[in-house]
C-alpha cells in the first residue's frame, strides 16, 4: 500500500465517527491510488423518516468533512471536486491526494475532536453558551458554504413546538414506528443504529428530544438539568439542491468538531426537519431566508460521566480498494 493510499484509508476511516441520521452511515468509499470517492448508500435510506433523502445527504456531507479534516490533521494535501460527475448522483465527492506539509495546530486539534465528539441527548446544564462561542461556530459553518441561525430566545418555544409537532406527527406514523425499531434492535455487530445503551430517558426539556426507547429501556437518565443554558442552532443553505445539502453536512460537522474542540456538548435535532408543517415553521425562524437542514442543541452536560461510544460499521463495509 502506498504513502497516499495509507492516508487516504485512514481519512475513511475517520469519517466512520461521523454522525448520521439514525447512525445508518449511509456512505462508502473507493481508494484508488491518489484518490478517494464518496458514494451514497441508497441501501441505508430511511424511506419513512427521510424520503427525501436530505438526511442521508446530511449524513454524507459529515463523512466527508470528517475525512477533510482527518487528512487536514495528517498535513495532507487534498483538492476536493463535490458530484465531479453529472451521470452520477451517488458519486458525491472525490478527494485527491496531491501532497504533504506539516499540519498547522488548529487542524491537528478539529481532526482530534473527531474521535472524541459523542452525540449527548443528556440535559444539559444552566451554563450558557457565550456569544463568542456561537460567533465561532457561525464561522465554521459559513468556511463550509452553509449559513447559521442561533434561535433567539424570544423564538425558542415555536421552535419547541415545531418539534412537539413533528415528534407526535412521527409517533403516530406505522412507517416510522417501524424504522425506528429496525434502527434501534440492530442485530449484534452490526456495527450501526441506536441502541438502548446510547439512548436518553424522556424528561422535561425546553425543547423535546427523540424518544430513542420507546420501550421504555434507555440507558441513560436525563441528569438533573432542563437545558436552561443551551443554546439552538439551525444550520441552512439557500436550497435543497444536493450540492447545497452535502455542504450543509460538512458545515454541521465541522460546527459539530469546533464545539467538542471548544468543550461543548452537542446533539443534532432532525426532527422538526423530517415533517414538512415544522419545517415550514422552521423557514419561518429564518425570515425565509434559506432552506433548514438541521438544528443543534449546544451546551454544557451536568453529568461529566464519559458517554458509551456509538457503534460504528467495520472499514472493511464501507471502504473499497481499486487499481
Amino acid at each position: 500500500m502506498t504513502r497516499s493510499t495509507e492516508i487516504l484509508a485512514a481519512a475513511a476511516r475517520t469519517s466512520l465517527h461521523a454522525p448520521s441520521v439514525f447512525n445508518t452511515q449511509p456512505w462508502r468509499w473507493r481508494i484508488a491510488g491518489d484518490t478517494m470517492s464518496l458514494y451514497a448508500d441508497r441501501s441505508r435510506a430511511l424511506t419513512a423518516t427521510d424520503p427525501g433523502g436530505r438526511l442521508l445527504l446530511l449524513s454524507c456531507g459529515g463523512a466527508l468533512h470528517h475525512a477533510r479534516a482527518a487528512l487536514a490533521g495528517a498535513g495532507a494535501h487534498a483538492a476536493v471536486e463535490r458530484f465531479p460527475e453529472p451521470g452520477e448522483p451517488d458519486l458525491l465527492a472525490r478527494i485527491t491526494f496531491t501532497g504533504e506539509r506539516p499540519a498547522d495546530a488548529e487542524a491537528r486539534r478539529m481532526a482530534e475532536a473527531a474521535g472524541r465528539r459523542r452525540t449527548d441527548r443528556r440535559a444539559y446544564g444552566e451554563r450558557p453558551v457565550t456569544d463568542a462561542q456561537l460567533t465561532t461556530l457561525r464561522r465554521v459553518v459559513e468556511a463550509q458554504g452553509a449559513y447559521l441561525h442561533v434561535v433567539r430566545p424570544d423564538q425558542v418555544s415555536a421552535f419547541a413546538a415545531a418539534t412537539d409537532v413533528a415528534g407526535e406527527t412521527e409517533r403516530t406514523d406505522p412507517a416510522y414506528r417501524e424504522e425506528l425499531r429496525q434502527w434501534t434492535s440492530r442485530p449484534a455487530g452490526s456495527g450501526d443504529g441506536v441502541p438502548a445503551t446510547t439512548a436518553v430517558e424522556p424528561a422535561l426539556r425546553r425543547v423535546p428530544v427523540r424518544d430513542f426507547a420507546p420501550e421504555g429501556d434507555a440507558g441513560l437518565t436525563a441528569g438533573p438539568g432542563h437545558d436552561a443554558g443551551a443554546a439552538y442552532v439551525i444550520v441552512f443553505g439557500l436550497s435543497d439542491r444536493p450540492a447545497d445539502v452535502l455542504r450543509g453536512g460538512e458545515a454541521l460537522s465541522a460546527l459539530l468538531l469546533a464545539a467538542t474542540a471548544d468543550g461543548l456538548a452537542t446533539a443534532p435535532l432532525s426532527d422538526s426537519v423530517e415533517v414538512d408543517w415544522p419545517r415550514h415553521l422552521l423557514r419561518q425562524l429564518l425570515s425565509d431566508v434559506g432552506e433548514p437542514y438541521v438544528a443543534v442543541r449546544v451546551g454544557y452536560a451536568d453529568d461529566s460521566t464519559e458517554l458509551p461510544p456509538a457503534p460504528r460499521r467495520d472499514p472493511a463495509d464501507i471502504i473499497e480498494f481499486g487499481d
